[in-house]
This record gives C-alpha cells, sequence and structure tokens, in this order.
C-alpha cells in the first residue's frame, strides 16, 4: 500500500475515533445522588412547573387523567415527528423499574438507561439546571401516579436524524448548562430564572433556533416559529412586552392578559401548570423576566 492512501485511512480511522470519543452519552455523577431520599409532596410542584404532563398525558386528558402519564402526544418538527413516550410507574412499558440516577441520566443528560441518546424533544438542555434534591423529589412524586401499560410508540423521523449517535455532537454544541441571565441576582430573581430557564424551560418556546435546532441565546425569550412551521411564539423581553410584574403575575394565574384576552394552544398548560404553583413562584417568574435583555 502507497503511503496516500495509508495516510487517507489514518485520518479516517482518527476522525471515527474522535467522533465516537466526542459523542459518547454522559452520565451524571452517582455521588450527587448518593443518599438523597425524594419528597413526593416537594416533587409535585417541580412536576407542575417541568409540565411533564402537558406532553406526556393524553393530549385531550383533563383533571386527574392529566396523571397518567402514558404518552402518545405528537409534536412535529422540521426534523420529523417526536412522540412523547410512556413516563408512568408502570414497569415494562414506563419508567417504573428505574433508578434514581438511570432517571437523572435521562431528565438531564438526555440519555436513556441503555446508554442511548435522547431526542432534545424533552427539554434536557434545559433540566441539566435541575438541583439533583428536585430530580429526586420530582421521581417520588411521580412514582406515586397511576401505571399505564400503554407501550411507547416510536419517532415518525428519518435518516440521518435516526442516528443518535450524531445526538453527542448536538449537545457538545448546544446543551449548556451556563445561565442565560447572570449577574449579582436578588434570592426572588435567581428563583424565577431556576424557574423560567431550568424547571419551565420557557426559552425552549420562546427563542429562536439556528438550522441545527440549538436555541439562539443571544435572542433570548424573543418569540420563535412554531417546530412545526405554524405560527409563531411571542417576543417576551422587555424590549416588546410591556406588562407589568403583577400583569405577568395575574396572566400566569388566571391565564388573562392586560388587554383582556385568553391564553390559547399550548399556552393554556403552561399557565394551569403555573397556577398550581406558588404565588411567590409566579413573582419570582416576572422579576427574571424583567431582567432579560430587550429585543424588540
Amino acid at each position: 500500500m502507497s503511503r496516500l492512501p495509508q495516510a487517507v485511512l489514518g485520518v479516517a480511522l482518527l476522525g471515527a475515533a474522535a467522533f465516537w470519543l466526542l459523542t459518547a452519552p454522559s452520565s451524571v455523577s452517582p455521588s450527587d445522588y448518593d443518599g438523597l431520599v425524594g419528597d413526593a409532596k416537594a416533587g409535585e410542584s417541580v412536576f407542575w412547573a417541568a409540565g411533564c404532563a402537558s406532553c406526556h398525558a393524553a393530549a385531550d386528558a383533563s383533571g386527574p387523567d392529566e396523571l397518567v402519564l402514558a404518552g402518545g402526544q405528537k409534536f412535529a418538527t422540521s426534523f420529523g415527528t417526536f412522540v412523547a413516550p410512556n413516563i408512568s410507574p408502570d414497569k415494562q412499558h414506563g419508567i417504573g423499574g428505574w433508578t434514581l440516577v438511570q432517571f437523572a441520566n435521562a431528565v438531564t443528560q438526555g440519555v436513556s438507561p441503555e446508554g442511548e441518546h435522547l431526542y432534545p424533544a424533552l427539554p434536557y438542555a434545559a433540566y441539566n439546571k435541575m438541583l439533583p434534591q428536585d430530580v429526586a423529589d420530582l421521581k417520588a412524586f411521580m412514582d406515586t401516579l397511576p401505571a399505564s401499560a400503554t407501550p411507547s410508540a416510536p419517532h415518525e423521523i428519518s435518516f440521518p436524524f435516526t442516528i443518535r449517535r450524531a445526538l453527542g455532537l448536538w449537545k457538545l454544541m448546544f446543551a449548556s448548562t451556563d445561565w442565560v441571565i447572570t449577574g449579582d441576582l436578588t434570592p426572588e430573581q435567581t428563583r424565577g430564572r431556576y424557574i423560567a430557564e431550568a424547571l419551565a424551560h420557557c426559552g425552549e418556546c420562546h427563542t429562536p433556533r439556528n438550522a441545527l435546532g440549538g436555541v439562539q441565546r443571544d435572542k433570548w425569550l424573543a418569540g420563535a416559529t412554531n417546530p412545526d412551521g405554524k405560527g409563531k411564539t411571542p417576543n417576551i423581553t422587555p424590549g416588546k412586552l410591556t406588562w407589568s410584574a403583577a400583569d405577568v403575575v395575574e396572566y400566569l394565574t388566571s391565564g388573562f392578559t392586560p388587554e383582556f384576552d385568553s391564553v390559547g394552544g399550548h399556552m393554556a398548560h403552561v399557565v394551569e401548570n403555573m397556577a398550581k404553583l406558588p404565588e411567590s413562584d409566579r413573582q419570582a417568574v416576572a422579576a427574571y423576566l424583567q431582567l432579560v435583555p430587550p429585543v424588540k
């Protein structure tokens, strides 16, 4: 074999090895979860703030049925249609057999118990900022919910998006654990940031994305085209949203705007979830939104 083909082969092997290393699924540190005992009562607030039922319950579920997380809702995007899986406590079709570390890996790292990358339709790029105790509390609450034996349906996507290993590169580029809003925040503003940037993952819908589906953090909460390409989520930065903090709190409580309009679409689920939180949390979110750089 001549030197040129050998060199090409060597570069190809090095490239393949680098790809394999860079795209390897990461894991939480088990020591961060050693000895943690989840509090189901505290976990209920985490559950509503994180919007778990909004995606994993049946599309028309209401009341007690919202707590049956059998999955099945479909979310159309330019990359294909993603189907919410069963995350009920069923041990065969849900997540009832998962350990706390396995649960934490899925929620905060986007990695399944089998070691596969999960698609970022699960907003782990926001949940990766969750506190370990909140993760433990969330699991404790979800373990109390009704089990469903409904099998999870496969995602409706095609090549090359079926190559899950490539999601490792996506995570390296876009799944940052850094906060968007930094500086000397008050305790209330810090709480609001935690809810908005981590638990409630507001930026996942209200921030525009690039061609690879990465959130454009320099345009944080400036509004975006819906994933299915139909309609838009609004700009909620101070440059566009002129509501007072009290207006924001009222909206997140009742769903009514200062203009006497009412919430609609998927945001209705968000308001239902936020209304279940203490009023101090809604006040904290309002205080946080006033810190966001305005984008007109």
